[in-house]
């Protein structure tokens, strides 16, 4: 058992109940994105979550017991990704990384955005023009220290 076959075992569950992530996020009483990724095996459930997700996806005790150990995070195979959705983040930070790096420091100085102090909404725009697709990606400002 690992935490790869749990992940595949939830979204099989998943497909087979017919739930939508945004259920599965109310149950939790997290974010549709905070669940999304735990669920995929990139978060550490607590217990408590671990419990309700435990009903949700029909997981055996030790199935649980993995959704509370701290995973290996990252979860892209290889060097460029291949999914084409995917793909577009990889071309967006290709192109725009530097762009926003700069823009970053120039108004917060030397440091980074941290992926841990971190939040995510992901909606829908109508469009007539076609929908659009609204990423916010939230991190708080971690200044590099001088020692």
């Amino acid at each position: 058992m690992d935490r790869p076959t749990v992940t595949a075992k939830i979204l099989d569950a998943k497909v087979r109940k017919g739930l939508k992530w945004s259920a599965i996020a109310d149950k939790l009483g997290h974010s549709k994105e905070w669940t999304t990724a735990a669920c995929l095996g990139q978060m550490t459930f607590s217990k408590a979550q671990a419990e309700v997700a435990q009903g949700l996806f029909d997981l055996t005790d030790e199935e649980a017991a993995w959704l509370q150990i701290v995973p290996y995070k990252g979860s892209l195979p290889g060097a460029v990704p291949t999914d084409p959705l995917i793909y577009r983040w990889y071309e967006i930070v290709s192109v725009y990384g530097t762009t926003i790096k700069e823009l970053i420091h120039e108004e917060f100085g030397d440091g980074i955005m941290s992926a841990i102090d971190f939040s995510m909404d992901i909606t829908r725009s109508p469009d007539p023009k076609g929908d659009r697709v609204n990423v916010v990606l939230s991190g708080k400002f971690l200044p590099y220290k001088t020692y």
